[in-house]
């Protein structure tokens, strides 16, 4: 790796390191962030999983582990693993507060100190868009996955104005190296894997970063808009599922996917 990226993931770490010190997991309802309205990226992911009981997983990129306890619930094996130590530790401390049982590992997701063909699914969320170079991680993805495991991820898209705009505002709540992803990712992803789903997800539906900013006056550097979506989802709902309609209808017309917030892929190896 070369020192760019050294430096990146040193930084990456401390602003991971410093975030896991303020988090209490006993606030952290893990339902809601893979079945709450607000939440589509995971429910479109969750449709194309299928049952997960005693499947191997791999949640790669744990944060604080919301993902590793919500499938650990469903009967999953977890590995929750993450560059950061004290992300590690909060996945450990929010699986015990859940009664589930998960096991912990820090990692350097571009290089994993794991063996091949060893998982049957490997999920991450917004992983790809902090490492210098993703398409590396996604290699390693299907490194460490069984024939026929599935990788499941999610992450921003760079295309945006309106995102791209909040990007600058929020800096306290965000890295200055993160660099959102390429929607032309979906090539490579299909290059190495021999089947993709994807979609993208939050159009017109941005609105509500804008009402929150705009008319709710919430400074992005005191709430992180993206969990805000999350912890104030049945608040959020009546808006959200009429604006979820209209980002069903732009979809199809040209181009406008990319414009997106977020993109979310299946892929079978």
């Amino acid at each position: 790796m070369d020192k760019r990226g050294e430096d990146i993931f040193t930084k990456e770490q401390r602003f991971h390191d410093q975030w896991a010190a303020t988090i209490d997991v006993e606030g952290i309802k893990v339902q809601d962030y893979f079945e709450a309205c607000t939440a589509p990226e995971n429910r479109f992911i969750l449709a194309k999983l299928g049952d997960v009981q005693g499947k191997r997983l791999l949640d790669l990129g744990c944060g604080a582990g919301e993902n590793s306890v919500y499938f650990a619930k469903k009967g999953a094996d977890c590995l929750a693993a993450d560059y950061s130590p004290g992300m590690v530790k909060v996945a450990i401390d929010l699986a015990t507060a859940n009664g589930v049982e998960i096991t912990g590992k820090t990692v350097n997701a571009m290089a994993l100190d794991l063996p091949d063909d060893s998982f049957d699914i490997v999920y991450a969320s917004n992983l790809l868009h902090h490492l210098p170079d993703p398409q590396l991680a996604i290699k390693e993805m299907y490194r460490v996955l069984r024939p026929g495991g599935k990788a499941c991820f999610w992450d921003p898209l760079k295309h945006n104005p309106v995102i791209n705009v909040y990007r600058r505002m929020a800096t306290s709540v965000r890295t200055e190296d993160e660099t959102p992803l390429d929607i032309n990712i979906v090539k490579f992803i299909r290059s190495q894997f021999s089947e993709v789903q994807y979609d993208t997800f939050w159009i017109a539906s941005l609105w509500i970063f804008l009402q929150f900013y705009l008319i709710e006056k919430v400074n992005p550097n005191d709430e992180r808009y993206w969990k805000k979506i999350i912890i104030e989802q049945a608040r959020l709902a009546p808006t959200y599922n009429s604006l979820e309609k209209v980002d069903g209808i732009l979809k199809h017309l040209p181009f406008m996917k990319r414009m997106a917030w977020n993109l979310a892929v299946v892929a079978t190896k």
